[in-house]
């Protein structure tokens, strides 16, 4: 029997106030367990898509629930990863990891276990004293990382984490990311704009349209796990990476 899907949307729409559709009868289903990318051209939606989930914005029409629940009443079990770091310069990486838990009022010896765990998840033990002025932007997308993953999460939610970082870094962290992943027990909603990056990372990958938004295909990705660097070099990754990408410029060109 199939597991109970952790995210599921059904015929959910979008529009913000009296303006144009931005999402249209979206309908699919994640379980627990999966790494799902979504890909598509700018404006199709995406984003938006991760914050009806995370219960940023509402739906305009349609159901969306997260482990039975309404995005509101699970947004305990739901971690955020933005474009952009969003640290505050002020305290140094292991007082910025510790936000989100002193927000919910945990004790200090748990904030402090807590951040030592995910600090060394990410590989920045070593850096916990430091400000955000003192690291690269590689790092902060890891303090970033590490302070979603503080919370514990059953779903993360990433919007283009990696996506303003050179190539070596962004591949170097995905590979980080699926590394933590197989310690970590978190499903994941993962935005990107790389196909590349996209059928590196997932298990499956939901390719929209825009104007309005809407899913177009869903492709399972079956490389094996786990992937590593050379995981590039196979001839799989290259022929899945051809066939999204080709599907993807026919949506952006409109010849289906």
């Amino acid at each position: 029997m199939p597991a109970f899907p952790l995210v599921e949307f059904r015929d959910v729409s979008k529009r913000f106030g009296d303006g144009p559709l931005v999402l249209e009868r979206i309908s699919c289903a994640v379980q627990p367990g999966e790494f799902v990318s979504v890909i598509g051209p700018s404006g199709c939606g995406k984003s938006t898509l991760l914050r009806l989930i995370a219960g940023l914005s509402p739906c305009t029409s349609g159901s969306l629930s997260v482990g039975g629940r309404s995005p509101a009443e699970a947004a305990a079990e739901i971690a955020f990863v933005f474009q952009e770091p969003t640290l505050l310069p002020w305290l140094t990486v292991a007082g910025n990891v510790e936000v989100p838990q002193r927000l919910r009022a945990l004790p200090r010896a748990e904030r402090n276990r807590t951040c030592a765990r995910v600090l060394e998840l990410v590989r920045l033990a070593n850096r916990a004293r430091a400000y955000p002025r003192q690291l690269s932007g590689g790092q902060k997308m890891r303090v970033s990382l590490a302070r979603a993953l503080a919370l514990s999460p059953k779903l993360l939610l990433l919007d283009e984490p990696f996506g303003a970082l050179d190539e070596l870094t962004r591949e170097h962290l995905n590979e980080e990311l699926l590394a933590i992943r197989e310690r970590e027990d978190w499903t994941a909603f993962f935005v990107t704009h790389s196909v590349a990056e996209a059928v590196f990372l997932s298990s499956r990958i939901l390719v929209m349209s825009a104007n309005p938004g809407r899913i177009h295909a869903e492709i399972p990705v079956t490389l094996p796990r786990p992937r590593h660097a050379e995981t590039r070099l196979s001839r799989e990754f290259h022929e899945t990476v051809t066939g999204v990408s080709r599907l993807l410029r026919s949506v952006e060109t409109g010849a289906v």
